[in-house]
């Protein structure tokens, strides 16, 4: 736990080397703090704008020891780094957010039995341990769902979508049939996830400090394609009471993960007059791509209050000054940064990746309207 707010000067650790730890790199060098990176990779992005950088394993225990001892405070910019080596970082240093928020949002199923145990809802699951089980929750759910691996997992990937009518008819419909599902099995531990019915998704970015203190960014209105974010719109343009609510249960997620930083937590809104008004799609333990709007509408954006947060800072006001709409360059779309970098309304943010890979994140783009 950090007791008194870490001085200008001091160090900042970040696993992992992307674009979010980039811009948390960026955001805490504004604030006059020092950045060491830790990643297996080589020439990374986040290296760019760092002072110092670790290339090695994660299951270097020995390098692991060395980072952690030379930073102040250790994040990270994605879920998946392995507990082992995230627990032997807070042996020598502070960690935030500590290791049982990662270890929740690394299993699919762990996730789930934790939002369910604190009566938050979720879609209907089952888990999934064989090929039998597919036919099994397939028989308990219905046809329409998703087989999901329970690690290792974002951006649709680990994914098998089952279709509507999963004995084989209805072959237009998007998805394989259940015969397929379980061929397609890999054999990991998984879940099967039925299909929710929805109007729209949404997701909730808050910043919790070490005294339990949490603010929060209003409400962004998310569209994927391809199972990746396209798009995040503010306002979303729901209810103050959905809005209420949102925020209602991603304090209570923070609170029982003890949780430290920024955590952002998706939603599916389900059609007005449901059982439920909001659904719990999944947590990350992070900053999150649906809140890369606030670096330009907002006074203090979402990579700067993850870093007052863990530092021990003040977070700072997250009211936005303006609407804003966020769009994802995803792989080509990267060809049109000089049409954007030339357009006046365009904020431009570019990752610095070499390679515009299909899938790849490698920028976003955002316009601010007035706000309403």
């Amino acid at each position: 736990m950090i007791d008194t707010p870490l001085s200008p000067g001091s160090t900042i650790g970040i696993f992992g080397d992307g674009q979010l730890g980039r811009m948390l790199a960026i955001a805490a060098t504004q604030l006059g703090f020092k950045v060491h990176i830790f990643s297996p990779q080589h020439g990374s992005p986040a290296f760019d704008v760092a002072a110092f950088h670790t290339t090695a394993p994660y299951s270097d225990l020995d390098a692991v020891k060395a980072f952690a001892s030379e930073v102040d405070v250790a994040t990270v910019e994605f879920e998946n780094i392995p507990l082992d080596t995230y627990e032997h970082a807070g042996k020598f240093t502070c960690i935030a957010p500590d290791t049982k928020a990662l270890a929740t949002s690394q299993d699919r199923l762990a996730e789930k039995r934790f939002l369910s145990s604190h009566d938050i809802p979720v879609a209907p699951f089952v888990e999934i341990d064989s090929e039998a089980d597919i036919a099994t929750a397939v028989q308990k759910l219905g046809p329409a769902g998703l087989l999901k691996t329970r690690k290792m997992g974002y951006d649709g990937k680990g994914q098998i979508r089952l279709k509507a009518d999963a004995q084989g008819a209805g072959a237009n419909s998007p998805g394989v049939n259940l015969e397929e599902a379980i061929k397609a099995y890999s054999g990991a531990p998984s879940i099967f996830e039925a299909l929710v019915n929805f109007e729209l998704e949404i997701s909730c970015v808050a910043a919790r400090d070490w005294a339990g203190n949490i603010v929060f960014y209003d409400s962004p209105r998310n569209e994927h394609r391809h199972q990746i974010l396209a798009e995040s719109h503010v306002p979303a343009n729901i209810s103050e009471d959905l809005e209420k609510l949102a925020r209602t249960y991603t304090a209570k997620i923070a609170e029982k993960l003890n949780y430290v930083g920024v955590l952002t937590v998706e939603f599916f809104v389900p059609p007005t007059g449901g059982e439920v008004p909001l659904i719990v799609n999944e947590i990350a333990p992070r900053v999150h791509n649906s809140g890369h709007w606030t670096m330009d509408a907002c006074s203090f954006d979402q990579f700067e209050n993850h870093i007052r947060a863990i530092a021990g800072w003040t977070l700072g006001n997250t009211q936005r000054h303006s609407n804003a709409k966020m769009i994802n360059l995803i792989g080509s779309d990267m060809e049109g940064w000089a049409e954007f970098a030339g357009s006046s309304s365009a904020n431009l943010h570019l990752y610095g990746k070499g390679e515009a890979r299909a899938g790849r994140k490698m920028g976003h783009v955002t316009y601010l309207s007035g706000k309403n």
